[in-house]
């Protein structure tokens, strides 16, 4: 009969700890997210600040993008739709749209309805929710190209409708968008009015900043939780083999439709602060392109890996921008006029560049780690332990 031996603690897999070195390099991230709007608006002006904001709200969405296809292995084409959807909402409770068109409305709220951001953001996620349950229940059966199809469809209808939306009923204003959007306020203090603090000015795209990063990162700590949850693990399963997933009891069915829900709730919080930050919103912001540049931010940066993610969707963001601004100095430097037109030249080196990616770094820039290379690693750790021992 044999005996159960107990492993030693030198011997087990098990990855060693550094609090020290975590906390430091929590520290350093910290610090150059905090002075990074400084830094960056001392060094390029407000403009580069304004593209930081909106690499905030691309991480935003490739993080909700990513749950759909990087969690739960579901190709999402429309998923700007969500984006639309939360944009939409915020422009029907915070601008005196409404009160223009529908008359008891009028009557309750003569000004319009101006609701604060923070009873906005949590109705856009749901709004947002109930859509992405409403695009996930007829897809449940279709996989790879006929659900990217599908999805692809949905977000153009989706766009079409806001588009069209202007008759017989006025809901979105038709292609003429809303105007009028109430900016975020914080308290009495509105995002868009400078304000300074300890002798410092901040202007509006600096406060904007620092509300889109502290929503970033409740969306991160709520996909980083949902990841190594039984809901994760249940949405790996199921984007390794549904087939047997099911087998093993786990109900596909609901686990998608979470998977579309939560991945929708996060785009319509991206899309009410864009709104609310814009001032405006039109269906020109909501074209399959867009959609596009979301998922690609997912695939570059290593699907299914939230750091991976964020670096992706702060690439795309800021990349094009700095191609255009250099692109028209870098020809008449070279060649004393410009040849080719700046944004022809902006759209073939991105291009170019997203094809270099792909073939060399087919994972992302930085995938998720395999669990068989865990294990080497933690091997070898332990081996020159015990061989220094």
């Amino acid at each position: 009969m044999t005996s159960i031996q107990q492993i030693e603690p030198s011997t087990t897999l098990v990855e060693d700890r550094h609090p020290v070195k975590t906390v430091t390099i929590g520290l350093l991230t910290a610090a150059f997210v905090v002075a990074a709007p400084m830094i960056i608006g001392a060094a390029g002006g407000n403009y580069w600040v304004r593209v930081l904001d909106f690499a905030m709200l691309y991480v935003m969405l490739a993080l909700g993008l990513n749950v759909v296809v990087g969690f739960a292995g579901l190709l999402d084409l429309g998923y700007i739709a969500f984006y639309a959807v939360g944009a939409y909402t915020a422009a029907l409770l915070s601008s005196p749209h409404l009160s223009t068109q529908f008359e008891w409305i009028a009557q309750l709220a003569p000004g319009g309805l101006h609701a604060p951001f923070f009873i906005i953001a949590p109705v856009a996620m749901a709004i947002a929710a109930c859509f992405g349950v409403v695009l996930g229940a007829p897809t449940l059966r279709l996989r790879g190209d006929y659900l990217a199809i599908v999805t692809l469809g949905f977000g153009e209808i989706v766009r079409i409708f806001m588009n069209n939306l202007d008759r017989p009923v006025n809901i979105t204003n038709g292609p003429k968008g809303i105007t009028g959007l109430d900016p975020i306020h914080i308290g009495d203090h509105s995002l868009a009015q400078s304000h300074s603090l300890f002798g410092f000015q901040f202007p509006s795209v600096y406060s904007y900043y620092y509300v889109f990063v502290l929503c970033a990162l409740l969306v991160i700590w709520v996909c980083t939780r949902l990841q190594h949850s039984r809901i994760g693990r249940a949405w790996a399963a199921i984007r390794e083999d549904e087939i047997a997933a099911k087998a093993m009891g786990i109900n596909t069915r609901d686990v998608k439709l979470l998977a579309f829900a939560m991945g929708a709730s996060f785009g319509g919080l991206s899309g009410a602060m864009f709104g609310m930050f814009q001032g405006f919103v039109s269906p020109e912001s909501f074209t399959l392109p867009e959609s596009i540049v979301v998922l690609a931010c997912v695939v570059l940066g290593g699907m299914g890996h939230i750091p991976g993610v964020i670096l992706g969707a702060v690439l795309l963001a800021v990349l094009p921008e700095a191609l255009r601004s250099t692109m028209g100095p870098l020809q008449h430097m070279l060649f004393g006029h410009e040849i080719v037109d700046t944004e022809v030249i902006r759209q073939l080196v991105y291009a170019l560049a997203m094809v270099l990616i792909m073939l060399y770094r087919s994972e992302g820039l930085w995938p998720a780690p395999k669990h068989e290379d865990k294990i080497a690693r933690f091997a070898r750790r332990k081996v020159k332990k015990l061989v220094r021992a």
